[in-house]
């Protein structure tokens, strides 16, 4: 069966099976564990794989747990036959009469509600309360009416499914992205919204309004079985069920490389992966430069990030500062950036971030059905990384010399004979300034 009915239990030893086979609700001791704990997994898999745990951290001591739905619509996992030691409970009520009562159903999703027989209002469900996996229509979200949050917790360890350490959350400040935390701490963040469409068997659905920011997917070809795993080492697995081989296997992970750790090279920084031509994957963005050079020089320690140059000596505020491009690149953490237009040409988001002099660097994306967004940053750059398949080409505020240094590097012969030879008020200049300064104030005109 795949219903509970009202004052009807399920005991150690007995299973909820939803109609088509997809998934059963049991009890199950994870790994070495001899504790028991109320749980989902698949029925069609051969490794138990455990999708969601209502007692993850009450275990049940001995196989003489309980399930009941009580007389107000209300399902509680008790610890013994006498069911007097309540462990869990889904902590909701509803009125239940002779004409509209209620029942705990387990869905083919993988979704435990209960719901209401007459209104058919589901009013508590399991996709509401995820513990270390996202199924197929299950949203990770933040509800800014209501205060709901939903996100994935890691287990302890293999054998020990409490709340571990790792947690991923949707963090809608500045432009929506995921992040992974260690404790407090961020530990990984996903590529943030708009995300380049991509053709896959998962197809990702993204909400942002006022109401509520939250992500879902779907699976293209029905008959994939696909989950989203945030490990208790801190991985975070996509993955596919194939039968043939019996196992789990990888779709896509992270963090899988140093550059992918929040942070691994400090602020106004740009971790390489691959780092070819250098003996070190962090480098400073335009017109920084690292703050620790016998850190980042000797020990190859880049966390203490990079600093501005000449501080002292030079402005990025109204003294012919300008922009450097910056190509191809995981942006800057957006919980410090802002949405100045999701219409906006790159010009104008140029002439947007430059009158404010907080603003450190812009980018134009372009949002499907909206047009080129503009979105800017008001604080340090942190995080940035080389990611040449679903990177954006961000642009760094730099002072006037930085610009002129830029000018030299990347502009061919012609150009800059073009630019030095603009009259004799450049060549009087040329001769007071350095050549760097000068062409500065050329590309600022």
């Amino acid at each position: 069966m795949d219903t509970i009915l009202i004052n009807q239990a399920i005991e150690d030893g007995s299973l909820l099976i939803s109609k088509e086979n997809n998934f059963v609700l049991g009890f199950f001791s994870p790994g070495n564990s001899r504790n028991r704990y109320l749980g989902i997994w698949y029925y069609k898999v051969r490794e138990q794989s455990v999708v969601w745990v209502a007692n993850r951290n009450h275990p049940i001591n001995g196989s003489s747990g309980v399930l009941l739905l009580n007389q107000y619509g209300n399902l509680i996992l008790y610890g013994n036959h006498s069911q007097q030691v309540p462990v869990w409970s889904t902590n909701v009520s509803v009125e239940v009469t002779e004409t509209d009562t209620c029942r705990a159903q387990l869905l083919d999703s993988g979704n435990l509600i209960l719901v209401q027989e007459r209104s058919r209002r589901v009013f508590w469900e399991s996709f509401d309360h995820p513990t270390d996996t996202q199924l197929p229509g299950m949203k990770l979200m933040l509800n800014r009416e209501t205060g709901i949050h939903h996100f994935l917790t890691s287990w302890r360890s293999a054998d020990d499914p409490g709340t571990g350490e790792y947690s991923l959350e949707l963090n809608p400040k500045g432009s929506p992205q995921l992040i992974l935390y260690k404790g407090t701490k961020s530990y990984w963040r996903s590529i943030p919204w708009p995300i380049k469409n991509y053709v896959d068997v998962r197809n990702f659905s993204f909400v942002n309004n006022p109401e509520e920011t939250s992500v879902t997917y779907a699976v293209v070809d029905a008959s994939v079985i696909l989950r989203i795993k945030l490990d208790y080492s801190g991985l975070l697995t996509h993955q596919t069920w194939h039968e043939r081989e019996g196992k789990w296997k990888e779709l896509w992970s992270a963090p899988k490389s140093l550059c992918e750790t929040y942070g691994h090279c400090g602020a106004y920084s740009n971790c390489d992966p691959s780092y070819f031509n250098r003996k070190f994957e962090c480098d400073c963005l335009p017109g920084y430069e690292p703050k620790y050079p016998r850190d980042w020089n000797i020990l190859k320690d880049g966390s203490g990030g990079c600093v501005r140059k000449w501080q002292e000596s030079s402005s990025v505020c109204k003294h012919g500062e300008g922009f450097v491009k910056v190509a191809a690149v995981k942006v800057p953490d957006t919980s410090e950036a802002v949405w100045l237009s999701l219409n906006m040409s790159t010009d104008d988001c140029k002439l947007e971030c430059r009158r404010n002099c907080a603003c450190s660097a812009y980018c134009s994306i372009v949002i499907a059905g909206k047009g080129t967004g503009c979105l800017a940053w008001y604080g340090e750059l942190m995080d940035t990384a080389i990611s040449i398949d679903e990177g954006s080409d961000i642009y760094v505020r730099v002072d006037a010399l930085e610009l002129g240094n830029a000018f030299l590097l990347f502009t061919n012969i012609e150009q800059i004979q073009f630019v030095s030879s603009v009259g004799k008020y450049a060549s009087h200049l040329l001769g007071t300034f350095s050549t760097s300064y000068v062409l500065s104030l050329c590309l600022a005109f």
